[in-house]
């Protein structure tokens, strides 16, 4: 069966208790049951991955598209957090691996917040992208990578 590979970044593992009137209350943990329960109704297997350290989401990104590559991995859902305004390297790897799908998904509308949040680096690199609705957006983002790769 193949796999979606759902990465999280910096802070992430704070969902629940960080800035729950920005993020909502729900954990971490149960974002991830969430999307392992909607990758069993899609046909997909789902891993979870979560670091606030950049070069362990790199070297998943890696090893994402290898697995990509190999036909035993259909795409990444990727939440970089904070990241994703300041990561030349994560777009790098990603752009770097080929053709592996990464569809980018933020609990807030990112566009709606500071300015400084408004500009990601790995949105050029993304196929495709999910903002603002809330951890909802985990699924809908899984929804779509399959749709697009479906035709």
């Amino acid at each position: 069966m193949k796999k979606i590979l759902v990465l999280n970044g910096p802070n992430l593992n704070l969902l629940g208790t960080r800035e729950p009137a920005q993020y909502g209350h729900t954990t971490l943990a149960d974002v991830e049951a969430m999307c392992k329960e909607t990758g069993e109704r899609l046909g997909y297997e789902v891993e979870c991955f979560q670091s606030n350290w950049e070069g362990a989401l790199l070297d998943k990104v890696h090893e994402a598209g290898q697995a990509f590559r190999d036909g035993t991995l259909l795409g990444v859902v990727i939440n970089p957090g904070a990241l994703t305004h300041t990561s030349i390297a994560l777009h790098d790897a990603i752009k770097g691996v080929g053709d592996l799908p990464v569809i980018e998904i933020h609990i807030s509308n990112v566009h709606a917040r500071e300015s400084f949040r408004h500009h990601s680096y790995v949105s050029p690199a993304a196929a495709g992208i999910v903002v603002g609705f809330g951890v909802t957006g985990y699924i809908l983002a899984m929804e779509g990578l399959v749709r697009k790769l479906q035709g």
